[in-house]
């Protein structure tokens, strides 16, 4: 599962003009998952914006990026409640100093590295979502973005009659999209509503003949 996230987190920032680098190919022994950083982003053209970034990402809010340390977290079957944030210390190691050093031998220079978390969802309950963020905030991140940003996006950027076949996952999408399994909400938005079936001649009742009426319709 967890490399099929991150094929996913890959795909959407390259297809958001992101030059994405994986530092690892391979499951490093001496280092646990949360120690380790997934991906470096570097956007050749970010775009102002007024006021900081918000620190649940949107779309829109992602090409003002302009570096940053990307971490997935693929556990798809997890929310990220504050209880389960409080047993899974280890994951914000690599926010720490002595694993961001990978960020700075990498980008080199000055500026900003905005560290960024994926994961799944965030919960539901609006006080339960506040604690969380504020408890994702306080280990250090800068950021996170949610699967369902990065899906969405990725669904409705994929186009039907192109052949992706440079990418086995726009490539799914595509086929899924082509075959109506996949629509997307702005489609689904503006669908036209399906007309009323009109009543077949079987079952609507016959129509009355003048001769039935009583106007002169006895036998002579």
């Amino acid at each position: 599962m967890a490399a099929v996230s991150e094929t996913i987190v890959r795909e959407y920032f390259e297809q958001r003009g992101f030059l994405v680098y994986q530092p690892r190919k391979y499951v490093a022994a001496h280092l646990s998952e949360e120690q380790e950083i997934d991906f470096f982003v570097v956007n050749p053209q970010p775009k102002g914006g007024g006021g900081p970034l918000p620190f649940v990402l949107g779309s829109d809010d992602v090409p003002r990026l302009e570096r940053a340390v990307v971490v997935v977290k693929a556990w798809h079957t997890e929310i990220f409640s504050p209880a389960v944030l409080a047993k899974e210390q280890d994951m914000f190691r690599f926010v720490d100093p002595a694993a961001l050093r990978k960020a700075v031998r990498f980008f080199g220079g000055a500026g900003a590295v905005t560290k960024v978390l994926v994961v799944p969802t965030l919960p539901q309950d609006e006080e339960a979502r506040h604690q969380s963020i504020e408890l994702l905030r306080g280990k250090g991140l800068d950021a996170i973005l949610l699967f369902r940003t990065l899906l969405a996006e990725l669904v409705a950027s994929t186009e039907p009659n192109r052949n992706y076949q440079k990418s086995d996952l726009l490539q799914i999408i595509r086929l899924l999209k082509n075959y109506d399994f996949l629509k997307g909400p702005q489609m689904e938005l503006f669908k036209p509503s399906r007309a009323p079936r009109k009543p077949s001649a079987r079952s609507s009742p016959p129509a009355a003949s003048s001769s039935s009426s009583g106007e002169g319709g006895g036998a002579a």
